[in-house]
């Protein structure tokens, strides 16, 4: 028999889409504007519900500048970079600390969670990174961000609820550590693995403040600080400026860039969502449940 819906089901609905529609909006909005016409979107007021007449002179102007490419080139490159060694260094760190013969588990631990409450500040954290030698290079994007101790409890927890029967009937088959680790460990932990990819992979990918920091030279910035320079600065009209008149044409269709640069950074970490949706509730879990 079909359960009839209740007056808490039907109000507890219209809120939740209502909620939906409310933080869905801004996305379809920015969507609408980036394929809109430059004059039309300028004279519209009030809600976007549809693209204004249909124009791709935003997203012809973002893939013709160099500046993007270059970005989404170092992005990608720090995402997939990036992103391999937080997975093996927390990964690693973690079945360390698991351990439960680890002769100075607790103390390390208290180390490495320390960092999470109390950190060195910006400007030891760029003295040292400048110190090491290196200041204006890329891997100043990737190595003071190694690992993430939010990440590594997330991952020590997931270990730590395995049973230890399997790691005692790999260690009378003569297995190491490292065949522990690689061979039954991860495979049995891979929705942890998921959703810290999709962790590191949106930092990765989000990181403008650390290139603002560390980065000068502008043939190395990342997608997200060639976007904040766009968005904030006049970038736009100077993309635009190519082949326009003086009648404020590269003006106008500079709001259309703006809309279209901000879908072009953000859909393919979007897409990563879906292929790693079914691991996400599993994996960000491990833990909260005993027994």
């Amino acid at each position: 028999m079909k359960k009839r819906l209740g007056l808490f089901e039907i109000v507890n609905g219209i809120i939740l889409s209502l909620l939906m529609i409310v933080c869905l909006y801004p996305f379809l909005y920015v969507i609408f504007a980036s394929f809109s016409d430059p004059w039309e979107l300028v004279k519209h007021k009030g809600l976007l519900v549809a693209p204004l007449g249909f124009s791709l002179e935003g997203y012809k102007a973002v893939f013709s500048n160099r500046s993007i490419l270059t970005g989404y080139i170092t992005s990608v490159v720090n995402l997939v970079a990036g992103t391999s060694l937080n997975l093996i260094l927390t990964l690693l760190a973690a079945y360390a600390v698991s351990r439960k013969d680890f002769l100075l588990k607790r103390p390390i631990v208290i180390l490495i969670v320390f960092t999470m409450f109390f950190n060195s500040g910006i400007i030891p954290r760029f003295l040292v990174v400048k110190s090491m030698g290196l200041y204006d290079s890329r891997l100043s994007m990737i190595l003071p961000t190694a690992i993430n101790v939010f990440n590594l409890v997330i991952m020590r927890t997931a270990i730590e609820n395995l049973p230890d029967s399997l790691e005692e009937a790999a260690v009378l088959e003569g297995a190491n550590d490292f065949d522990i680790l690689f061979k039954i460990v991860a495979p049995l932990i891979k929705s942890t693995i998921a959703v810290l990819v999709l962790y590191y992979g949106v930092a990765h990918w989000n990181q403008w403040y650390q290139a603002l920091m560390y980065i000068q030279t502008r043939e190395k910035y990342p997608l997200q600080l060639v976007l904040r320079e766009i968005l904030i600065g006049n970038s736009t009209e100077s993309m635009a400026a190519g082949g326009v008149d003086s009648s404020g044409t590269s003006a106008v269709i500079g709001e259309v860039i703006k809309y279209a640069t901000i879908v072009v950074s953000t859909v393919p970490i979007l897409s990563i969502y879906p292929l790693l949706q079914k691991h996400f509730v599993k994996g960000v879990m491990v833990g909260a449940v005993k027994g």
